[in-house]
């Protein structure tokens, strides 16, 4: 009882902020002192202190997400610039990493289709093949989002699907739970979906690359066999965890009528914007969804509507000033935390301190499953699967495990990546919802606990049965 009155003075007191900042600090201080190595050098304490300062600012909410980001670049640039041997420009070069430029590819295509309506165009021809039961909406949404992340960037595709929808959040409660249920959902399905195809997420590449790098290659068929099956069921999980959260079963059917009511004239200059839009959309879609193909980077994919939706007038400096930069400013504050815990070998450090511990294989696959989500939280899950994949298959001839099919770690390590939601800034799609004001950064706890504690188990129980029968 006394502990509940005490949280409640926390929360209703004034200085809420400063209490979680300084109990922050604190927590960092703590567990650095308790996992830091006799080995480690005093930057690499620092990238440690860091690091758990940061996931107490993040947790806590003590100050903005995105300030916690430039806390992290600035503290990143003071400590390694006394350093003549690392280069601290590289954390201010995160501002310009190829995931900034795909999100604010999505980011011109979203305010570019909001402005000309295109969106609404788009929503009143998909929206209503869904029905109007809430919960059928919201699975329809998220089932088309998990399709198109398997084909393109689950960053691009939940820009895009946000930008779709966005009509929608109009007409119902905006902080509804209907609106929260889409906001929590369609990221979830992005990232989730991913694990469907190779090209689907970075790190399904990465693990694929390590298989073939040992001998054991899997095609673009075989992936899909171990990958979709599991996306379509934790989204299945997900979408029914969101009803009854959010009780959207019980809430009133939608109704469409707003989509009928829309003007039929629109002047010529409206109507040559809508077409530069959709043929701007058009072109970047296919090249995303080809890039393998045509060789054209993904990022650099996004420079088409960057460009072209500028050079043609259908944006403008006031439009640009609009889009939420502050969004950007929390992606590359992870992607720099994410690269000094890389060059620190903070992470590679504390999963060789394992190597000696004798473990059974199925011990070992679910060690490897939860630190692959525990560190996609917290930093790129493209660097995580590219730091413990090597690690893990190494780890298996330590502790003796060489009549186990080798292919099975790097297949869950690279699924279980697409499974970190906790945080905005554990994966880009959770960022460009939480862009949208409509969501508060606690929400994404619920996906980041399902997800996260059900998609390495499942992932281990398909991938061991697969391999089995096959």
């Amino acid at each position: 009882m006394a502990i509940k009155q005490l949280c409640r003075s926390i929360r209703a007191a004034p200085n809420r902020n400063l209490f979680f900042f300084c109990f922050s600090v604190i927590f960092a201080l703590g567990l650095t002192w308790l996992l830091s190595s006799a080995s480690f050098t005093t930057i690499q304490n620092y990238v440690l202190f860091l690091l758990f300062f940061s996931i107490g600012l993040w947790v806590t909410e003590a100050i903005p997400p995105f300030s916690v980001s430039i806390l992290i670049i600035g503290f990143l640039v003071l400590i390694m610039g006394k350093s003549e041997v690392y280069d601290a420009m590289k954390y201010l070069q995160t501002w310009s990493d190829s995931v900034i430029w795909l999100f604010l590819g999505g980011f011109f295509l979203a305010e570019g289709m909001k402005k000309t309506k295109l969106d609404f165009m788009l929503l009143k021809m998909v929206l209503p093949k869904f029905g109007n039961k809430p919960s059928n909406v919201l699975w329809g949404l998220m089932l088309v989002t998990a399709v198109m992340s398997m084909l393109m960037s689950n960053t691009a595709t939940t820009a895009m699907m946000i930008a779709t929808i966005n009509p929608l959040f109009s007409n119902l409660q905006q902080r509804g739970n209907l609106s929260r249920a889409l906001l929590l959902g369609i990221p979830a399905a992005a990232s989730v979906g991913g694990m469907g195809t190779i090209i689907g997420s970075a790190p399904n590449a990465i693990a694929v690359g390590a298989l073939e790098k040992m001998g054991h290659p899997i095609s673009f068929l075989e992936w899909m066999i171990f990958g979709m099956p599991l996306a379509f069921f934790l989204l299945f999980i997900f979408w029914q965890v969101l009803i009854k959260k959010y009780k959207v079963a019980e809430q009133n059917k939608l109704d469409f009528d707003f989509l009928a009511n829309t003007k039929t004239e629109i002047s010529a200059q409206e109507k040559m914007h809508k077409g530069i839009v959709l043929i701007i959309l058009s072109i970047t879609l296919f090249c995303w969804l080809t890039s393998k193909w045509i060789g054209i980077p993904v990022a650099a994919v996004s420079g088409i509507p960057i460009v072209g939706l500028t050079i043609t007038g259908v944006l403008n400096e006031k439009d640009i000033r609009q889009l939420p930069w502050d969004t950007l400013m929390l992606v590359a504050g992870g992607l720099a935390l994410g690269l000094a815990i890389e060059e620190q070998q903070i992470a590679s450090h504390f999963v060789e301190q394992i190597s000696h511990i004798q473990l059974s294989f199925v011990m070992l696959l679910v060690l490897f499953g939860f630190i692959t989500v525990l560190l996609s939280n917290f930093m790129s899950n493209t660097a995580a699967t590219t730091i413990l994949i090597p690690i893990g298959v190494s780890l298996l001839t330590m502790v003796g495990h060489t009549d186990i099919d080798p292919s099975i770690l790097p297949l869950v390590i690279g699924l279980s990546a697409s499974c970190a939601l906790f945080l905005p800034v554990s994966t880009p799609p959770n960022a460009i919802a939480f862009s949208t004001g409509l969501i508060p950064q606690s929400e994404f706890r619920l996906g980041g606990i399902i997800i996260g504690l059900l998609g390495p188990v499942l992932s281990i129980l398909w991938v061991l049965a697969l391999t089995t029968l096959f």
